[in-house]
């Protein structure tokens, strides 16, 4: 029997007889690379902690205000005052989403390589703000949008669609939002965890529960937008739904610069980008040339921060020394050989990309919820008295669902899953994120029920349906985002290379901009195959439920191929080591006590 436990900085392994232990070295590293905002080294007891993680939270906090403020109710915006298509909406709002995450690449990348991730996320705040003001303008001026169309007209599709003049002001608006949006999500969470340092119990125990925090915080900004903002929207006016969105991101900014004494910073190390690329490039270069005799006669074997692996073998040929007459001079030329930390980096990397793909699809079911669910509310009983609930608003029951499953994670799901699994973690993060993608598909088979039931009693029998019926669509995919969101997040964070952190966030939110991408791709071969007759402005002349089902089939399909990876997926550091005698007299109970000790510092993964 073996057992392997995961620390941050360790990793063990035991058998019945004998554990050996292997420290790390990127604990010494880590800790000279840290300074405060005058680049000296940190003082712990005065920088970093849970004050700067909250202020840092609150930029996300704002700018999730504004992308969830303008995202939930858009879609309505467009084909109500633009006179968009259903589909054409729902395009528009997608890539937008897909843009503003695909562009935390850029922002990770630039965090890396030179900005570091405080001022990225000042600067990308910013351009925010700028963004959000513009969309306020592009909706409060007139000639900005068509004529006003009667119910007549838009019943025989006769409204005046927005021109291209008219649009441009709006793309613009939303496109440089999307750049300031992707710079601050790829960052913040990194920064954010930055302020915890993760060689002192007290502050990795705070740092695990940081990324629940970081999600319930950005939930709860989400669930302010829906109810408040999409309110103001509808009934006050756009114009002023959009002014208090940009006047929220310049007081987050305005709080994140007023934060920075109490700051951590880590220096960036350099372009993750260009150690992938040349470690791809020397290893197709030398990929004739023989594997070494043994894996210690790579270059920099002996000093590597990250354990040497078998798996993609092949790139340990970027490691070899060509020459070893000019092997001294060689090995410090990262364009001639690549250190095994390196190679091992971008193995790490690529051991995220099966996970990557499968976690595609569960976005595209979220964005149906910023789109046509939307759509769906319009058609469907809205009132309470005399209230009628705006469309956008429903979506207060996702965000409820998730503050809901968040808030009970470690109180109930946890040490329930403890029992059933019979491991310390309870949920490892691909546990959680299969969880997620099981709730995806069962949200569309009810989604696909409940749009048949809507429409058949509405044309048959004249007779809207309460729009709370689209509460259970959006508390399944609330429970799925609860747990993919918070368990892809961990799981890029912590299986992706320590200094690629912002990077692995912005792989993280690329998966999400994909799943926009495939939906918006989705729509466009729905709608040329089924000739129009699936997706219509008018959902009652439409079979939307055709196309929920299709995502059901397809999210299943998605589920089986995830299940694939996710039992082959092997967490980083989990390596039997044999070696010191002098370890080897721990007998079975002083194992167990560590293992307790670290379980209550929270210390240990499995």
């Amino acid at each position: 029997m073996f057992t392997i436990l995961h620390l941050e900085n360790v990793t063990i392994g035991i058998s019945w007889s004998h554990w050996v232990l292997v420290a790390s070295h990127g604990e010494k590293d880590e800790a000279e690379n840290v300074v405060d905002f005058r680049g000296n080294p940190v003082d712990r007891s005065k920088t970093g902690g849970w004050l700067a993680a909250g202020l840092i939270l609150g930029t996300e906090l704002s700018e999730r205000i504004c992308a969830m403020g303008i995202s939930m109710n858009l879609v309505t915006y467009l084909v109500g005052d633009l006179h968009l298509s259903s589909a054409k909406s729902a395009t528009i709002v997608t890539n937008f989403m897909g843009t503003l995450n695909l562009l935390g690449l850029l922002g990770g990348f630039l965090a890396d390589a030179k900005l570091g991730r405080y001022l990225t996320v000042a600067i990308f705040a910013s351009v925010t703000a700028l963004g959000v003001g513009l969309l306020t303008s592009a909706t409060s001026i007139p000639s900005m949008r068509p004529p006003q169309c009667d119910d007549y007209r838009r019943k025989h599709h006769q409204c005046i669609e927005a021109n291209g003049k008219q649009l441009a002001m709006l793309y613009a608006a939303l496109y440089t939002i999307a750049l300031g949006g992707g710079g601050i999500k790829s960052n913040v969470s990194g920064f954010g965890s930055d302020q915890f340092d993760t060689s002192d119990p007290k502050e990795e125990k705070a740092m695990i529960f940081f990324f629940n925090r970081f999600y319930f915080a950005i939930s709860i900004g989400s669930l302010f937008a829906v109810i408040v903002l999409v309110y103001v929207q509808d009934n006050v006016g756009r114009g002023w739904g959009y002014g208090i969105s940009a006047g929220t991101m310049v007081v987050a900014a305005a709080i994140l610069l007023i934060g920075t004494p109490w700051y951590r910073f880590k220096k960036p190390r350099g372009s993750p980008l260009t150690v992938i690329w040349r470690v791809l490039l020397l290893a197709w270069k030398k990929r004739s040339h023989p594997y070494p005799d043994h894996p210690s006669l790579l270059n920099e074997y002996q000093n590597a921060k990250v354990s040497h692996t078998e798996k993609f073998k092949c790139l340990d040929k970027a490691a070899i020394i060509e020459d070893n007459a000019f092997a001294n001079e060689n090995k410090n030329n990262s364009w001639i050989v690549s250190t095994v930390t390196e190679v091992e980096e971008v193995k790490m990397v690529l051991k995220l990309l099966p996970i990557w793909a499968t976690c595609i699809l569960f976005w595209t079911v979220y964005s149906q919820m910023t789109t046509f669910t939307v759509e769906q509310a319009t058609f469907m009983n809205r009132k309470i008295g005399s209230f009628t609930v705006p469309s956008g608003s429903l979506s207060a029951f996702l965000f409820i669902t998730i503050l809901l499953f968040t808030s009970l994670n470690e109180k109930v799901f946890v040490p329930l899953a403890r029992k059933i699994t019979h491991s310390i973690q309870g949920m490892t993060s691909l546990q959680r994120v299969g969880t997620g993608l099981i709730f995806s598909v069962i949200a569309m088979i009810v989604s696909a029920v409940i749009e048949q039931q809507r429409r058949e009693t509405s044309v048959q029998k004249h007779i809207q349906i309460s729009a709370f019926w689209l509460v259970p669509q959006y508390f399944l995919v609330g429970a799925g985002e609860a747990f993919v969101y918070v368990g892809q997040l961990e799981f890029f964070i912590r299986e992706g290379p320590e200094r690629m952190k912002s990077m692995s966030t912005g792989l993280f939110l690329s998966a999400i901009s994909m799943g926009m991408f495939v939906s918006s791709m989705l729509v466009s071969i729905v709608d040329k195959i089924t000739n129009k007759h699936w997706l219509r402005s008018n959902l009652n002349k439409g079979k939307l439920n055709n196309f929920y089902w299709l995502l059901a089939v397809l999210g299943l399909l998605n589920f089986m191929v995830f299940l694939f990876f996710a039992m082959k997926h092997q967490y980083n550091v989990q390596h039997r080591v044999k070696g010191d005698k002098e370890l080897e007299n721990f007998n079975d109970g002083k194992v167990e006590d560590l293992e307790n000790n670290w379980i209550a510092e929270g210390k240990m993964e499995l």
